[in-house]
């Protein structure tokens, strides 16, 4: 890989260093939002539930009515590929991505015969394992299935994202705690949500308006294993404000503490030290 370039691309297949321009502009995912992807990690070495992440992009794409092109395992070969280039310590985000080309007969929905594939690696650092994030109320919901493609991780949904971490930086804090249609909280604008009291987990229940994530269930899954008692239920603000322990889980950083909830502190609290650790531990055990 050239000197300085933290970036690959796997386009019209073959890998390519740097930022390649995969889109044109009469793409149907360049004007009509067409465009889905999916992140994975590999960080050390590692790259955890690879698999599930590909298999998921593809989902994505079928929700948005585009046919996916490549198989799980042809994904995951190709991922493999692309990171030779890398230093086995650095942290690169991985994103495969697919996009509509042309439409139909309305222009509006993608035609199935042509969709545009892409894999990008990038070197983004791991934030450090005790920085912490601040959340705040936003006035922007969650949309549900019947207004948005919330089943699929679409670029399309990113607006709303981003409009509720605006909000939630101009008050001074760095991401927002957020709701669902009917009021209850769903998880946060960049990642789900979880919140520890009397030594027992809460999550939101996945209702169909947001992603349930592959690292939330990764981290379910350790916890129950420990013997933690986990409860996917209905959760309200009050809730967190109650809470002992908050944490963040995403694909990014794995497990963020949150220190505050408005005026609500915590201390980042040993259940969710023990979260990332069993992450880490059940990653290497699969290596």
């Amino acid at each position: 890989m050239a000197v300085g370039t933290n970036i690959r691309t796997y386009f019209n297949g073959a890998w390519h260093d740097g930022d390649v321009p995969v889109m044109r502009a009469a793409d149907h995912g360049a004007w009509l939002g067409s465009g889905v992807f999916d992140g994975a990690r590999f960080v050390g070495g590692l790259m955890p539930d690879l698999d599930k992440h590909c298999a998921r992009a593809n989902r994505s794409a079928e929700a948005l009515m585009l046919k996916p092109t490549m198989s799980t395992a042809e994904m995951v070969d190709i991922v493999h590929e692309g990171v030779k280039a890398y230093d086995k310590d650095a942290a690169v985000y991985i994103r495969p991505m697919y996009w509509g080309i042309g439409g139909d007969v309305t222009a509006i929905v993608p035609n199935q015969e042509e969709t545009g594939f892409a894999i990008c690696l990038e070197q983004i650092p791991m934030a450090p394992p005790e920085a912490g994030a601040t959340l705040t109320r936003t006035r922007f919901r969650r949309p549900v299935l019947e207004d948005a493609v919330v089943n699929a991780k679409a670029g399309c949904l990113y607006p709303n994202n981003a409009r509720m971490l605006a909000e939630a930086r101009a008050r001074g804090f760095a991401n927002a705690l957020v709701a669902d249609a009917m009021g209850n909280v769903a998880e946060t604008a960049t990642a789900n949500i979880f919140m520890v009291r009397d030594g027992e987990v809460f999550t939101p229940i996945p209702n169909g308006t947001f992603l349930a994530g592959i690292t939330r269930a990764r981290h379910i899954e350790n916890l129950r294993a420990d013997g933690v008692i986990v409860h996917e239920t209905v959760l309200g603000f009050a809730d967190f404000e109650n809470a002992d322990e908050v944490f963040m889980s995403g694909n990014m950083n794995k497990v963020t503490p949150v220190t505050a909830f408005d005026d609500r502190q915590y201390q980042v609290g040993p259940v969710t030290r023990l979260v990332r650790d069993m992450y880490w531990d059940w990653a290497r055990s699969t290596a």
